[in-house]
């Protein structure tokens, strides 16, 4: 298969080329492909000619885009939408990555394909507007919504919090809930997925929920760390953007594609990082 990966810099990105190193994989992240220039996108296309098109380019930074709104609808909605004009006028299938942010996180039970999304930040919005656009545009489109995603390679809360674990107390969030997701797990599935043909809506994430209180304190045990992790509410680390509080993800689809589960993932994390 040739695959036309953009946003290849990035943890999924690069977890990606590691998983389809048997497919030829023609990678570019944001310096070598601007997903949001339409005729940049169309040539590349036009060049390769790819039998997919996996898009994990995207604008991350949550609480800055509550300051630059135009900045994340570019890179999280028109970004798409020239990825799915391009692929579908030659009827290119493509998978493009959404978030558990398109949800409100009043949920009182894990949140799955056919929940109707009410984001609450600029970010979410951006995000599920790229979805939309996607949907609307290329009929062969797989939409994967994952949640707190993380590797060895880029930047993440895991590796944050790795960061400080030699200071004597680290204060976390004990109201915020995820199914955090090892990136090489993720883009395992996502070679599944694209074998299926089975178009649409998609969450994949870590198996289970956990406060990222808990997820940090795990983390630790594995480290074989002594820092004390101290619970504290999400009102005394306030953040621009607001963050759904409750954010597991679960899978209702055909054909369901589960991921190990999320302690799996966290231990294979840390035997990677010694």
């Amino acid at each position: 298969m040739h695959i036309l990966l953009t946003g290849a810099g990035g943890q999924l990105g690069h977890a990606i080329q590691g998983i389809f190193s048997n497919h030829e994989v023609f990678a570019y992240d944001r310096q070598q492909l601007d997903i949001t220039h339409l005729e940049a996108i169309r040539a590349s296309v036009a060049t390769h000619t790819p039998d997919l098109v996996l898009n994990a380019a995207a604008y991350n930074a949550v609480d800055q885009a509550e300051r630059d709104p135009e900045a994340a609808y570019r890179g999280n909605a028109l970004g798409p939408r020239n990825l799915a004009l391009a692929t579908a006028a030659r009827g290119i299938p493509l998978l493009h990555m959404s978030t558990n942010y398109v949800f409100d996180g009043l949920s009182h039970r894990p949140y799955h394909e056919f929940d109707v999304p009410h984001p609450q930040s600029v970010y979410g919005q951006s995000k599920l507007a790229g979805e939309e656009a996607v949907r609307a545009l290329n009929p062969k489109h797989y939409i994967v919504r994952t949640s707190w995603l993380y590797h060895t390679h880029g930047n993440n809360f895991i590796k944050t919090m790795r960061a400080l674990s030699q200071q004597p107390e680290v204060r976390v969030v004990d109201d915020q809930f995820g199914s955090p997701t090892y990136a090489p797990h993720l883009a395992a599935a996502l070679a599944r997925l694209v074998t299926t043909e089975a178009f649409g809506t998609y969450h994949i994430a870590g198996r289970g929920g956990t406060s990222r209180f808990d997820l940090i304190q795990t983390l630790y045990a594995l480290l074989g760390v002594r820092s004390q992790v101290k619970s504290i509410p999400s009102a005394e680390m306030p953040r621009l953007a607001k963050c759904p509080s409750y954010a597991v993800l679960t899978t209702l689809q055909e054909p369901a594609i589960h991921l190990p589960p999320w302690q799996d993932g966290l231990a294979q994390f840390v035997q990677s990082a010694l």
